[in-house]
């Protein structure tokens, strides 16, 4: 097969909804909750593909989360981070993501996890 057919393919693939584990198509949609230490807790939704939701500039942050590679993993075990306290803004985000269930928790508490908070601060707006 041609470079360019298979790269054709995989473009292709990027470009519609993802694929559960059974073989489905499923939309990424995310639940988003943001909290700044004793304030209201703020909510928003996003879907992708096609996209839309409650967050601001639903296709700009669907087009950046497809650029990352992992935006949603944890800081892996056994890591040195820094002391360093960024706030009290805590965040969740929930759904299906790349055809997979999702549940991840924000903070920045460490270096380590203001790095993870700001890969993909565009997701919790007024923070």
């Amino acid at each position: 097969m041609p470079v360019f057919a298979l790269a054709a393919l995989v473009v292709a693939g990027c470009a519609g909804p993802s694929v559960s584990d059974d073989g489905e198509a499923t939309p990424d949609d995310l639940e988003i909750s943001v909290t700044v230490g004793d304030g209201p807790t703020k909510l928003w939704t996003l879907q992708c593909s096609p996209p839309g939701g409650t967050l601001p500039k639903p296709a700009h942050a669907c087009a950046r989360l497809e650029r990352l590679k992992n935006p949603f993993a944890p800081v892996p075990r056994n890591v040195a981070c820094t002391e360093v306290y960024g706030g009290p803004q805590v965040a969740d985000v929930r759904g299906r993501f790349r055809g997979r269930r999702l549940s991840a928790h924000f903070s920045r508490i460490d270096g380590c996890e203001i790095a993870r908070w700001d890969r993909v601060r565009f997701l919790f707006p007024d923070t």
